[in-house]
């Protein structure tokens, strides 16, 4: 269970990140790129955040999540800039891959299907049934 301290810092680091992001992939002038942060857990001693991001479009997302991990040092240092006077210390960023919206399309295909595996099931109770 996080602690209210926990939240705010997390939601603070969340919004600061996904800006911090953001105006990189504007200054390098990718324009076929969208960086959402969807989550941030940091933890009870406020040294690790664990950042949670969801790239679009997802067939280059590994590659644009090595980038972003190798440049990490880059982000906490810019992130400390511009939270100089909100926290003492920024803490360790991990950032690591978000893939909650792939799984959500591949549970709306499986279902769209012809081979909908709720369907089926509940035939096959129905037949168990009469």
């Amino acid at each position: 269970m996080e602690s209210p301290r926990q939240k705010k810092i997390a939601a603070l680091l969340q919004q600061e990140i996904a800006q911090l992001l953001q105006g990189a992939i504007r200054k390098e002038g990718v324009g076929n790129l969208i960086v959402s942060v969807t989550k941030v857990q940091v933890t009870v001693d406020l040294s690790v955040a664990k950042v949670y991001l969801s790239l679009f479009p997802s067939k280059d997302a590994k590659k644009w999540l090595e980038g972003i991990q190798s440049n990490a040092f880059q982000v906490k240092h810019d992130l400390a800039q511009i939270l100089k006077n909100d926290l003492r210390r920024i803490p360790e960023l991990s950032f690591f891959m978000d893939d909650s919206l792939d799984y959500i399309e591949q549970i709306d295909a499986a279902l769209a299907s012809p081979e909908n595996p709720i369907l089926d099931r509940s035939k096959l109770l129905n037949r168990k049934k009469k």
